[in-house]
């Protein structure tokens, strides 16, 4: 959990705009105050941070990329008019690499759909995609993992994508094409 909760909190930091207090930004990373200023103490040594706002937003990025990710939980499915499916879908999701970074920037060929959920939801995807589609290798990968990732989300065109912050370290740990697309809007998270 540890990692989960600097992200949590590197998330709150990159995807917040004014300024907010230690305890704002607590609350919203859903994590103590105590374990939330511990953090703080160490980007601020890093030189990453002043007070609770970022100093260089690129290097906070680089800071997140070299954190230690446990294997996520996912499934495959080949199903067509995936989009479509996305679009009705009543439950909680975030679209991520390929197909959202295709919608923000339109670079990458979008050639999977990769798309957090929570794993409660997890047997209601499945049966979403199977009654569509057919289980195993294919267009369409779902992530089970921890629900703060949707932090900051946008709604866009009637899909719901990460933040651009986690679309960054999600594109740079895909790598390839991706971490090309990926520097191209760390450019713009300036």
């Amino acid at each position: 959990m540890r990692g989960d909760k600097r992200e949590r909190i590197l998330r709150v930091l990159l995807n917040n705009k004014e300024y907010l207090s230690k305890n704002e930004l607590s609350k919203q990373a859903e994590c103590t105050r105590q374990w939330f200023i511990l953090f703080l103490k160490e980007l601020k040594k890093k030189k990453l941070i002043r007070d609770t706002e970022p100093i260089n937003r690129k290097k906070l990025l680089q800071y997140w990329i070299n954190i230690p990710k446990k294997p996520k939980k996912f499934r495959s499915y080949m199903v067509k008019k995936s989009l479509e499916i996305l679009k009705k879908v009543k439950l909680d999701y975030a679209l991520t690499t390929y197909q959202a970074e295709n919608i923000i920037q339109h670079y990458l060929f979008p050639s999977r759909i990769d798309l957090y959920i929570k794993e409660s939801d997890l047997d209601k995807w499945h049966s979403i995609m199977t009654k569509n589609g057919l289980y195993g290798k294919g267009n369409v990968r779902i992530i089970v993992t921890d629900e703060y990732i949707m932090y900051g989300k946008k709604n866009i065109g009637g899909l719901s994508i990460v933040s651009i912050p986690q679309l960054i370290i999600d594109l740079i740990k895909e790598g390839g094409p991706c971490q090309e697309s990926a520097e191209m809007l760390m450019k713009r998270a300036d």
